[in-house]
């Protein structure tokens, strides 16, 4: 993976663009990893990927606790606010 000064990622821009168009771009200030630049294509793929990890995670929670019994009723009882 490349990596560009946050300088160098200012005054070559143009360059930065190119480049993660074909890989990630680690962005570095003081010497130290501030962010990671990807294509839009590579984002859109990462978005897809973690909701679908969070949704197969929200329909495993789901499942485990209605075989452990949890109800609607008994989840909204849980959830009320007792001040």
């Amino acid at each position: 993976m490349q990596t560009f000064t946050a300088n160098d990622a200012k005054t070559r821009f143009g360059e930065l663009i190119d480049r993660v168009q074909r890989e990630p771009v680690r962005v570095t200030r003081r010497n130290r990893v501030v962010g990671v630049m990807v294509s839009a294509e590579d984002y859109d793929a990462m978005r897809a990927f973690y909701a679908d990890r969070l949704r197969h995670t929200f329909k495993q929670s789901a499942e485990d606790a209605a075989a452990k019994g949890l109800t609607e009723e008994r989840l909204e009882q849980l959830l009320a606010d007792e001040d």
